[in-house]
């Protein structure tokens, strides 16, 4: 099990952004974490469908994201053999924690880890064609958008793996 990813990214109020393990500890946390109203069409309502996910499918390695010592919310990662890539899922903040910077601190942190695992691999991720902001924090971290899959999604794959990411790029 992950226990701790420190990439020493900060949130727009100076707080530590770490990336924790699921636990007996922290999952329910985890699990209550719920995005704004108007997201709910894009990304799941709670946190705890991409615990199940995680949990039953067996392929997805959910993450608790934490401010300092508190969880805001959730990202996954799995390997996929098919496409030899590393992907990113089930972003999710807190609504009331969001445009503080979190999302784009767990985002690199993540990317940072992926990058630094035994022959690293492309990254790539999908999101929601309407999902404008989210579309224009990856983009801002260097996702190209590629396509759009089976289910409607566009997928985005980091440009240059080996790339600097600005850490406050406009977003």
């Amino acid at each position: 099990m992950i226990r701790t990813i420190d990439a020493g990214m900060t949130d727009a109020r100076g707080r530590s952004v770490t990336l924790r393990g699921v636990s007996d500890e922290n999952w329910r946390d985890i699990a209550d974490v719920v995005p704004k109203d108007d997201q709910r069409d894009w990304v799941a309502t709670s946190g705890a469908r991409y615990l199940l996910l995680s949990e039953r499918e067996g392929v997805w390695t959910s993450l608790g994201v934490y401010s300092d010592e508190l969880v805001v919310g959730h990202i996954m990662w799995a390997y996929d053999e098919d496409d030899d890539r590393n992907w990113i899922g089930g972003m999710l903040i807190e609504a009331q924690d969001q445009g503080t910077g979190i999302g784009r601190a767990a985002l690199l942190t993540l990317v940072d880890y992926l990058r630094e695992l035994p022959e690293p691999k492309g990254i790539r991720l999908s999101v929601h064609q309407d999902n404008l902001p989210a579309r224009r924090l990856y983009a801002s971290v260097g996702f190209v958008e590629l396509e759009i899959d089976e289910d409607g999604d566009l997928t985005a794959e980091l440009a240059d793996p080996d790339a600097e990411i600005p850490e406050n790029a406009e977003v």
